[in-house]
């Protein structure tokens, strides 16, 4: 199901217990646009922008400019940064994006999109109020048509994806007035309050407790089992590898493309991992049976919320044991005990994630386009994700699709000699 309004605005990106601001048609100010391809060169108006506007972690300097730096570059692409000011010449929007190649066309599309798990831009407080509609088209406009006259940036459509509806406490105008479909997956996340004994209790029937204790004392069999967070930098890229190589192993059963062999990809993790830039948001722990890690994680913290974003567990016999469940307790448990207010299990629709939240947030993508080509390839795109849509939201077409897929990958590994 979906999450009603009060509490979608209470999971929002930012604050709890306050629903988005309802856009107005008025503008009360002129909006001035100028172009950026130069992350560095914005770093320091970046940075204390985000410290006030609504955005996720994923809008975040740091987050992007690695991003750019490890995967951007090696792609060729042109970053497009805009930055949107008011009268009084202060920041009040800016829209990471980026223009690259993609089979025949080029496109538009947010800066670092597939390493986000959602693409937003970055809002100053009550920028939808004071922009209205018409502000922000106006602005919007003026965006596409500066990057367009760039030779170096022009484009043939615009792909924006993963999108949610609401920022902090505003609606994302991005999504309010521009056409979107839903995305093919959702989002979940869970509000985190008082003790984990009293969370875990309500959220987690007295049969479940008690399959979980279980498991765990049968992996304990194996060894103590604890709850770690690596320091320095040598144990955290060990940890980080650990992680990669568990995933590695999970996508090769399931049939799914490894990530971590994409040029820049693992580069990327490893930056975010150990890099000191990062230290205020990025959290790499593991619970090990004994000396083995059973279960990695590498999460982020921003704005008492924690993101649960690429997570593993071993595939040998102690999998069934639940290492990974028993590590995403360890993990709710550390966010409560640091008084996070939210655990944001990011965008995919698994099972497990409907055990902890009350509903599914949407998730919506824009596609336009500029020229003939881009006109093809944009109803591929639409065809394409209305069957993704489809297939995903299906409990039996995913579950056949799945089964499928590994079959395929399991015959692929024995054919090879």
């Amino acid at each position: 199901m979906q999450v009603t309004a009060a509490t979608a605005a209470k999971l929002s990106y930012r604050s709890a217990g306050q629903q988005p601001a309802a856009a107005t048609t008025r503008t009360a100010m002129p909006l001035t646009v100028s172009l950026h391809h130069d992350l560095q060169a914005l770093h320091d108006e970046w940075v204390a922008f985000e410290n006030i506007a609504d955005c996720t972690v994923f809008q975040t300097f740091e987050w992007l400019a690695a991003y750019q730096l490890h995967v951007g570059e090696r792609r060729g692409e042109t970053p497009c940064v805009a930055v949107v000011r008011g009268a009084d010449n202060a920041i009040v929007l800016i829209v990471p994006l980026t223009v690259r190649q993609t089979g025949i066309v080029r496109e538009l599309t947010f800066l670092g999109s597939e390493l986000c798990d959602y693409n937003a831009p970055l809002l100053a407080p009550g920028f939808v109020k004071m922009a209205g509609r018409q502000g922000f088209v106006a602005a919007w406009r003026k965006i596409l048509a500066q990057i367009q006259s760039n030779p170096f940036s022009h484009f043939d459509i615009v792909r924006l994806e993963k999108m949610p509806s609401a920022i902090g406490m505003q609606e994302n105008p991005l999504v309010a007035y521009l056409s979107t479909t839903l995305n093919p997956s959702g989002s979940w996340a869970t509000l985190l309050a008082g003790s984990w004994d009293a969370f875990y209790a309500a959220k987690r029937s007295s049969a479940t407790r008690s399959r979980d204790r279980s498991k765990r004392k049968r992996l304990e069999d194996s060894g103590a089992v604890s709850f770690k967070t690596p320091d320095s930098v040598f144990d955290i890229v060990r940890t980080l590898d650990v992680l990669m190589a568990q995933k590695a192993q999970a996508f090769s059963t399931r049939g799914i493309r490894n990530i971590f062999q994409l040029p820049g990809y693992a580069d990327f993790y490893r930056a975010v991992a150990t890099d000191p830039r990062f230290n205020r948001i990025a959290h790499v722990s593991s619970l090990d049976a004994g000396d083995e890690p059973v279960a990695v994680n590498l999460g982020l913290i921003f704005r008492s919320r924690y993101y649960y974003v690429l997570s593993s567990y071993t595939g040998g016999p102690l999998a069934k044991f639940g290492p990974g469940a028993i590590h995403l307790h360890e993990l709710m448990r550390y966010a409560i005990a640091r008084r996070m207010t939210a655990f944001d299990f990011t965008i995919g629709d698994e099972r497990y994630k409907r055990d902890w939240c009350d509903g599914v947030q949407p998730l919506y993508d824009h596609v336009s386009t500029t020229t003939l080509q881009g006109a093809l390839v944009a109803a591929g795109l639409r065809a394409m994700r209305r069957v993704k849509r489809t297939i995903k939201q299906n409990k039996m077409l995913w579950a056949f699709y799945t089964a499928l897929r590994s079959r395929f990958a399991r015959r692929s590994e024995s054919a090879v000699p």
